[in-house]
């Protein structure tokens, strides 16, 4: 009985001391199935406790907006693809997240900004890279779904298909931020190599709807002092974004090179489709087995409407909300219940 009871004792302090963080919501949580639920993030690379109270109202606040304004689209019936998109189209206007207004800088001194979208009923899906003068890329991304045979435009294709549209567009110092400004400067200074150990940041969205249709939406500005046109996940499907009516819908986000080499966000849909596994499980396992610490997360929503929110970083910008009244949001390990608004 000794031995059972330091065994027990021994495998809890194991799991209390692991660096892998998953916030989940099972279908039982109060009684049944969400008839919708929503996941939002803003990216993995996170402040550090010591910040001052008030920046880390002001991040909480603008992940309750964002979650607010899609749980209250979904709440009206809307669906999947227009709140995820119209919710990475806020994340993209909040100068705190690195997508849209206040991504990163390239070496260069300019911004290069990616983005892809995914409908789970049929796989449709679309994508831009290295966009440079669209306010929103993930509007864009969502035509280059439903206006071309396409699914991944880059560079001067995806500005040259943007003058089709009638997107609004921007000078790319629009995107400019003083804080940004200031990271490109020290990661040129401290580094020899700048694309090594950068700051990781996305913004995502996954949805699933009252009809039970899945989405996912995924935007961000790259890898602080970027080269040579590098691109990540987040405009890869199958690596950064991911959605099937089947299993699940996953937006990523991280060192977008490990997402892209084991293809994380089909991974996730994969061990669902082909293992039998849970959303927690198949989610978990890709961030805390399959990728190394400290490479990121990932948010996810099942087509049973359960959420799994695994990071293996420091923390994770994120929110969560479903039809039994779930509305959540995270920075660090733990969330915060909140009321919305």
């Amino acid at each position: 009985m000794l031995k059972i009871t330091l065994l027990v004792a021994a495998v809890a302090v194991f799991a209390g001391c692991s660096t892998m963080h998953n916030t989940s919501s099972g279908t039982d949580r109060d009684g049944g199935k969400p008839t919708w639920s929503i996941a939002i993030h803003g990216g993995a690379g996170t402040i550090s406790k010591d910040t001052p109270a008030a920046e880390v109202d002001a991040y909480y606040a603008s992940l309750e907006a964002a979650l607010a304004h899609g749980r209250d689209r979904l709440a009206k019936g809307d669906d999947a693809l227009d709140v995820a998109e119209s919710v990475v189209r806020i994340l993209e206007d909040d100068p705190k997240f690195n997508a849209g207004r206040g991504a990163v800088f390239t070496e260069r001194g300019t911004h290069e900004l990616d983005a892809s979208i995914m409908d789970g009923r049929d796989r449709s899906c679309g994508a831009v890279a290295a966009v440079r003068t669209v306010r929103h890329p993930i509007s864009l991304a969502r035509l280059v779904m439903t206006k071309t045979p396409h699914v991944l435009l880059a560079s001067d294709g995806a500005e040259a298909f943007a003058d089709t549209t009638d997107l609004e567009r921007v000078e790319n110092s629009w995107f400019d931020t003083e804080s940004r400004r200031k990271a490109l400067e020290r990661a040129l200074q401290q580094r020899s190599n700048p694309d090594d150990n950068a700051p990781k940041g996305t913004v995502g969205c996954v949805v699933l709807d009252s009809k039970g249709n899945l989405a996912a939406a995924t935007s961000t500005g790259g890898m602080t002092a970027k080269r040579f046109g590098r691109v990540g996940d987040s405009p890869i499907v199958g690596a950064g974004t991911w959605a099937d009516n089947a299993t699940c819908a996953v937006s990523c986000t991280g060192t977008g090179e490990e997402y892209i080499r084991h293809a994380i966000a089909h991974d996730v849909h994969a061990r669902m489709a082909y293992s039998g596994w849970s959303l927690e499980r198949a989610a978990s396992h890709v961030i805390k087995d399959v990728l190394k610490p400290d490479d990121g997360g990932l948010i996810a929503v099942g087509a049973d409407g359960s959420i799994a929110m695994p990071f293996n970083t420091a923390g994770m910008f994120r929110g969560a909300a479903d039809s039994r009244g779930r509305f959540e949001v995270g920075i660090w390990e733990e969330m915060k219940p909140r009321r919305g608004r």
